[in-house]
């Protein structure tokens, strides 16, 4: 018979791809915690979260003087 290799051997190829995909799930994951604390940031503030749709805002309009 040959050489019989173990199944749970890992080649040098998966050692290094393991690495990067946990550095990319680094990676996006401070993404988020950025995004997500960004967020918290200007809800904590107050400030008005108004999103361009090309209608008119209440917040934007001056009252006529008379």
């Amino acid at each position: 018979m040959g050489v019989i290799m173990a199944i749970t051997k890992d080649h040098d190829l998966h050692k290094r791809r393991a690495k990067r995909n946990i550095l990319l799930g680094l990676v996006l994951g401070s993404f988020v915690a950025l995004v997500f604390g960004i967020t918290m940031v200007k809800l904590s503030e107050g400030q008005m979260l108004e999103a361009f749709n090309h209608t008119a805002r209440p917040s934007l309009v001056q009252e006529l003087k008379k």
